[in-house]
């Protein structure tokens, strides 16, 4: 089942955007994902076919960044 999941980050920029790209597109379970860098929380929106918050999280904080989910996003 298809879900979204949205995140609060510290991607603050098209180079950290750069450094999680690989991360994400290589994720089983993730569809597509975007960062929107405009607004001042930084938001990850994550079309997810089974991956969990938990997981996102964990794969980010891997290679620095901090994430905390959105909950009822």
């Amino acid at each position: 089942m298809k879900t979204t999941l949205k995140f609060k980050t510290n991607i603050n920029c098209n180079g950290c955007k750069s450094t999680v790209t690989p991360v994400l597109n290589q994720a089983q379970g993730i569809c597509d994902w975007d960062v929107d860098l405009e607004n001042e929380n930084k938001i990850l929106s994550i079309h997810s076919d089974g991956i969990t918050s938990e997981e996102v999280i964990q794969m980010l904080e891997k290679v620095g960044f901090i994430t905390e989910e959105i909950k009822n996003a």
